[in-house]
Formats: structure tokens, sequence, C-alpha cells
């Protein structure tokens, strides 16, 4: 009786979870995505991702299917994970409707703003287009990248993304407003452990092997400091940038966690697109860029959402699922290549 109970209430929740809206759209958009990539790639992706040239096209279509899977499976882990603690009300954090629908707004402007303003400071400076991901991130880079190049990229990311926001924020709201407070350290950390041990399997045995190839002295100077570049870089900005500040918004205004989770992985998307190996040469290429930016970072920034949103701690999501796994694993081998080391 108590498991026919149990089977019920999953078939009942995954019926309520697919009934919404904004999960059929975004079911819909990545079928359609797949088709469109056969469509109009005839056999071959124009991006520059070096690790991936003498990958077989089906190959490289499927991977992005693969990593969905992999996601969708970790947003169940964690919320196994969380089923026993009192998941907080993230939503109630953020301010009253009309004041997050404003605040939402401005900092959707001020995200684009800062886009073109890394695009802008990139040119002058004669750099790679900035990005929330460093030029040869996860797939490695032929083109030169230089040192000072990186610091004004940490530096640039970190200012605007991350000291900025949280500065103006912070003067208005608590620190556990901005989900930057522990509720529950004693799950936070399982979670931690155990989303980061699964994620790192996976990035060692399929997605990331290639830090296997440098030497020991190469990974015992190199991983620390591509963790240092990257946390402050990226994970930081992503943290307050998205999780800080936009999810708890995201939430009192669509009142869903599905659409919460979804317009994180959007956001979180949208933040890369200027990423060194999209390619814009071409109508074709440059639709087939669209596809694979979502492919890459849809499914990573939803299961950065899942984690702030299960645990109400923005930092859960770096430890477990940003810092570590997948970058100071998958993008050491980029920044021993531009060190010299």
């Amino acid at each position: 009786m108590i498991d026919q109970q149990l089977d019920t209430r999953r078939r009942s929740w995954l019926a309520g979870l697919l009934a919404q809206r904004s999960v059929q759209v975004t079911v819909g958009a990545w079928v359609a995505a797949n088709l469109a990539v056969v469509l109009l790639a005839h056999g071959h992706l124009p991006f520059h991702r070096p690790s991936l040239h003498h990958t077989p096209f089906t190959t490289q279509l499927l991977n992005p299917n693969l990593a969905m899977i992999e996601v969708l499976l970790l947003m169940a882990l964690t919320f196994a994970l969380t089923r026993r603690r009192v998941v907080p009300d993230v939503g109630a954090r953020a301010p009253e409707r009309a004041i997050a629908k404003q605040e939402t707004a401005w900092m959707v402007l001020y995200g684009i703003g800062g886009l073109l303003g890394g695009l802008i400071l990139a040119r002058v400076l004669g750099y790679h287009p900035i990005s929330f991901h460093l030029t040869g991130t996860l797939y490695g880079t032929d083109d030169t990248v230089t040192r000072p190049e990186v610091f004004v990229w940490m530096a640039y990311n970190f200012g605007v993304y991350a000291v900025v926001p949280y500065l103006w924020f912070r003067r208005r709201y608590t620190a556990t407003q901005l989900n930057l407070r522990s509720t529950d350290r004693r799950n936070d950390v399982l979670v931690i452990v155990v989303i980061l041990v699964v994620e790192t399997i996976v990035e060692l045995t399929g997605f990331s092997s290639a830090i296997f190839g440098l030497s020991g002295r190469q990974v015992l100077l190199g991983m620390p400091l591509t963790f240092v570049i990257y946390f402050i870089g990226t994970v930081l900005p992503t943290m307050i940038f998205i999780q800080c500040v936009l999810v708890p918004r995201y939430r009192r205004l669509t009142g869903s966690t599905a659409a919460t989770v979804i317009l994180g992985g959007v956001t979180y998307t949208l933040l890369h697109c200027f990423d060194g190996w999209l390619a814009v040469d071409t109508v074709n290429a440059t639709i087939l860029s669209v596809i694979f930016l979502f492919f890459q970072y849809l499914g990573p920034g939803m299961i950065k959402t899942v984690l702030t949103l299960r645990t109400g701690n923005a930092w859960v999501h770096v430890w477990a699922y940003h810092a570590v796994a997948p970058h100071a694993i998958a993008d050491t081998p980029n920044i021993v290549k531009v060190f010299h080391l």
C-alpha cells in the first residue's frame, strides 16, 4: 500500500512538472534544436574547439544530450539529498513583486551593458571578447591568449558581475536574503560532497580527461592557479549575479521552481555569448552557435540554480558544481599552456 502511494505521488509529481508551460517549451525547443543541427550542419560543425576537431559529428551532437541527462540525474540526486531538510523559500527572500520586477529588469539591462562593455574593452586592448569563460575554456584554443589578457578578463568580470552587484544589493538586503548564509550546514556539506564526487568522476572519465596528459609538476602548479583564476573570473561573478540576486527574484516573479531553474539556465547561457569557440561568419554558423551555446550551458546553469533553490545557499553550487569540477579539472591544461608551466 505504501509503495503504491509513493508510486502514485511520483507519477503525479512528474505529470505536474511536464504540464508546466516553461517545461514544455524547453523540451520542445531542445528537440527542435537537435533537428535543426542535423538539417543545418550537414555533418560538420564550424566551431573552434581543438579538443573536438577529430570527434565525429554524431558524437559532438550526442555529447550535449548526454550531458543534459547527467544534469537531470544530478537534479534528482539533489532533491533526494535535501528531501529531509527544511528547504528555504528562496522566493520569499526577494522583495515584493513590483520591486523584484524592477530590480530584475535593471539587472538584465546591466548584464547586457556588462557584456557590451567587455566586448568594447577587449577590442580596444586587442584581446578576445570578454565572456564568462576565458578563451580556450573547456575546449582549448589555437589562438594566443596572453597572461595580461587573463588578468584583464578576471578583473573585468569580477568587478562588473560580482563586486558592483554585491555592494549595491548588500546595502539593501541581508546576507540570508542574498543566499549567502547556510540554514543547514550539515546538509549543505552532504550535497557538496556527493555532487562534487559524482561530477568529478564524470569529468575525469568522460568530458575532461585532458588533465591526465600533464606532468605532475604541471598539475601541482597549474591546478591551484586555474582554481584561483576561474574562481575570481567566473565562479564568484556567477554566484553573485545569478544565484544571489536574480534567482530569488525569478522565484518571486514566476512562483514556479521549474521556471526559475530554466531562467537560471538561460541567464547563465547568455552570459557566455562571446565565448571564443563560437563562429558567426555565416548565417548557418551563427544559428548553430546559438544552438550549441544553449547545448553547452543551459544544463549547467539549471543544476546550479537547483542547488541554490534546494539549499538556499549560493555557496553550495560553487563547491559542488563549478570551482573544482568542471573548471579546476577541465581548464588546467589551458592555463598551463597560457602561463608556460
